[in-house]
């Protein structure tokens, strides 16, 4: 995912429509009642020339915030926080539709929740119901056909403002870190404001009464919400990066400092001139300087959101002073409100244009092509405010009608989230050759599983076979036993499961009962091998206890994660070695990725590896266990299913060579010299995956080598079983 990881930002606006309306006349507010049918059409967008309620320079704010989010998407180094503008807009939806609703309640002492609905279904479904069809026939055609249904459940959760919360799930799945972004993936911001606002105006209704309209009392439950919410925030994302980021909990309390602002103007303060100029420019300085500093490895929103959010505040409360020159001459420029009027048009748009056209286009995604692609995403944003928002917004047979306009809601969410359903059981064919003989079949037959393996792979076809198992959309739905009962340990866990304290010991298996115990340590790429080795336990009624944890390297060096030292790696890594020594197993396999940072630049980064893993083999050695390293698998140069999808009768395409294939030979070094200084075997898979010419396929025989760009698919690491028992037996040492 991209800031993606959260790629997902969103900016949002109305059109700059004025009204005549006294309850609702501001400009480019979210909650504007129809004007009076005159016969004239809508002003522009951005026109400055209404009541003077209006506040053009929110629509300046408006353009801002998304400008720095199609930039922050289209990967301008300068911009990489540009991220923070779906939080300036949190801040002024807030402001507005609490603005809108105060201004009700002030008239007519209530609220019309019919009517509230009835103009938000009008104001944004029409172009989000639009984007996703538009969005959905471009993923059929252009997008990778492995991830077509993934895409067609990102709609289907689009349609229905619950995106955010699909995203925060699959963002904590450690093998769909890699996944390209998907082409709703910015359709959860729309998602966590309209859950907010289901609650929203109910909660301002009954706290209007209860306080008796006064504010302070108004304003006290609403200061609790956003400190709770703005807590959340922050020991979420310390925790769970994904669900901070999407949650609407960890969101809520932005939005709620734009409703802050709104109580705070119901009468607003006479500002000294001075101190409204301070206050905006100040604003507008905190709100690109989080935009400059921030980048996708921000621990974000955490304490980091409070920036662009009291920025954005400090911009709306000093603009609403009388007598403000400010930022005013730069914010209400025509072009600024122009573009701000476009906001949320252009923020549907312009992240399709992002993810889709490089792959229309057939060109890599650079920043100037994204660029481009953000630019042009202008025209149809222009054209969709002028042929479809305000044609239907300002339709007569809809004014004042609120039941119409909830049906008409209604049937484009049915019709968007019916659609996705319907083009999730058509997706694209991935065309395929003859059948290819059974991998597992094959090796596990044969007298000498290690030199049938190679045959296999010198033989292999270029085509994707007919009978490949599984088929390759559904490589990445296999997952082993260690991922699937939670025993590959996430990011933040520091200690291992209790393996005997229950009475179905956790992560325990293979021959529960036997007194013989192997130990897999390391890594995903040490989890990758689990469904071999858990074959192998069976037959050889071993008790598999499994020790992993993500990007956590087996030798004892403190690695960087997220730009920070990879402490609880550290600490769980210490656990596990203790937990092991007590064990006293049989036989201890070890292996871990190639990949990772030290925390502490090394000056000889062999020597500096070889002592991390000398310090690891000898406290394994101390259990009695017959320890056995098991060398990186090689890579392929990209994401494999994709290219394979891509290039289904020309596999070449996708395979890669030795010494491409290997991640970082001097790592590789590092553990043989390690394990010869402390007695360790060593097995180098490289041959089990590659020919003796050094082709490395992506398919052999009927199946898929990857499950994406660094781990074994499930199938072939059980088709390994023979060859890796026998490797054991042997006790080969490289």
């Amino acid at each position: 995912m991209t800031r993606t990881p959260y790629a997902g930002n969103r900016a949002r606006t109305n059109a700059g429509q004025t009204t005549t309306d006294p309850a609702a006349q501001q400009a480019g507010t979210v909650e504007q009642k129809p004007a009076p049918d005159t016969g004239r059409t809508p002003p522009l967008p951005g026109a400055t020339h209404a009541g003077p309620a209006q506040r053009p320079d929110i629509q300046g704010l408006r353009a801002l915030a998304v400008t720095l989010v199609v930039l922050g998407h289209a990967g301008v180094a300068r911009f990489s926080g540009g991220y923070v503008g779906v939080d300036v807009f949190f801040v002024i939806s807030g402001f507005l539709i609490t603005s809108s609703l105060l201004r009700e309640l002030s008239a007519s002492d209530g609220i019309s929740i019919r009517a509230f609905y009835a103009r938000r279904a009008l104001r944004l479904l029409p172009a989000s119901a639009l984007v996703v069809l538009v969005a959905l026939a471009g993923s059929w055609l252009f997008l990778s056909k492995i991830r077509f249904a993934e895409y067609m459940s990102d709609a289907f959760a689009s349609a229905l403002y619950a995106v955010n919360f699909r995203l925060a799930a699959t963002g904590t799945d450690y093998l769909a870190e890699g996944s390209p972004p998907s082409p709703f993936q910015h359709f959860w911001s729309l998602a966590v404001e309209e859950q907010f606002y289901l609650v929203w105006p109910l909660l301002l209704l009954l706290g209007w009464r209860l306080s008796r309209r006064r504010r302070p009392l108004l304003a006290i439950p609403l200061v609790v919400l956003c400190a709770v919410s703005f807590g959340l925030g922050v020991h979420v994302t310390g925790r769970s990066a994904p669900w901070a980021y999407f949650g609407s909990h960890t969101r809520a309390w932005e939005l709620g400092a734009g409703a802050l602002v709104a109580l705070a103007l119901l009468r607003p303060p006479r500002l000294p001139a001075g101190v409204a100029v301070a206050m905006t420019w100040t604003g507008l300085a905190c709100v690109i300087a989080a935009a400059v500093g921030f980048d996708a490895d921000t621990p974000f929103p955490g304490t980091a959101a409070a920036v662009p959010v009291i920025g954005a505040a400090l911009v709306i409360a000093g603009g609403a002073s009388p007598a403000w020159p400010g930022a005013r001459r730069m914010l209400t420029a025509r072009p600024v409100t122009w573009l701000g009027g476009l906001s949320y048009s252009w923020y549907l748009w312009h992240w399709p244009f992002l993810v889709i056209g490089p792959k229309a286009l057939d060109r890599p995604a650079g920043t100037h092509l994204q660029l481009a692609l953000g630019v042009a995403a202008l025209l149809p944003a222009w054209l969709t405010l002028r042929l479809v928002e305000n044609p239907v917004r300002f339709h007569r047979a809809l004014r004042g009608r609120p039941g119409r306009g909830l049906r008409l809601g209604l049937a484009l969410t049915a019709v968007t989230a019916s659609t996705a359903l319907v083009a999730a059981a058509f997706p694209p064919s991935i065309s395929s050759g003859e059948p290819a003989l059974v991998l597992k079949n094959a090796v596990a037959s044969a007298p000498d599983p290690g030199a049938r393996l190679t045959q296999a792979l010198g033989t292999t076809g270029t085509r994707l076979p007919a009978n490949l198992t599984p088929p390759l959309t559904g490589i990445t739905d296999v997952r082993s036993a260690v991922y699937r009962d939670g025993c590959h340990q996430n990011y933040a866990s520091t200690s291992t499961p209790d393996f005997a304290g229950t009475s179905t010991p956790m992560c325990v298996y293979g021959d529960r009962s036997s007194k013989d115990v192997v130990v897999l340590f390391g890594d995903s790429h040490a989890a990758q091998w689990f469904p071999a080795l858990n074959l192998l336990a069976l037959q050889h009624h071993w008790k598999l206890i499994s020790m992993t944890k993500a990007s956590c390297k087996a030798a004892t060096v403190t690695t960087l994660n997220a730009h920070r030292p990879y402490t609880t790696c550290d600490r769980w890594r210490a656990d596990a070695l203790a937990r092991i020594e007590k064990l006293r197993p049989s036989l201890v396999l070890v292996s871990s990725s190639d990949a990772g940072t030290p925390a502490k630049a090394m000056r000889d980064p062999l020597a500096g590896w070889t002592d991390g893993y000398v310090r690891t083999f000898r406290k394994l050695s101390r259990s009695g266990a017959r320890v056995v390293a098991l060398l990186d698998t090689p890579w392929p140069r990209e994401d494999v299913l994709d290219c394979a999808a891509t290039h289904p009768l020309h596999l070449r395409n996708c395979s890669v060579r030795v010494p491409e294939a290997l991640h970082d030979v001097t790592r590789r070094k590092a553990t043989k010299a390690a394990a010869r200084s402390t007695g360790v075997s060593v097995i180098d898979p490289q041959t089990w995956l590659c020919t003796s010419r050094g082709d490395c396929p992506v398919a052999v025989y009927d199946t898929f080598v990857y499950r994406d760009e660094s781990h074994m698919a499930e199938g072939y690491a059980e088709a390994l079983a023979p060859v890796l028992g026998r490797a054991l037996e042997v006790g080969h040492v490289d």
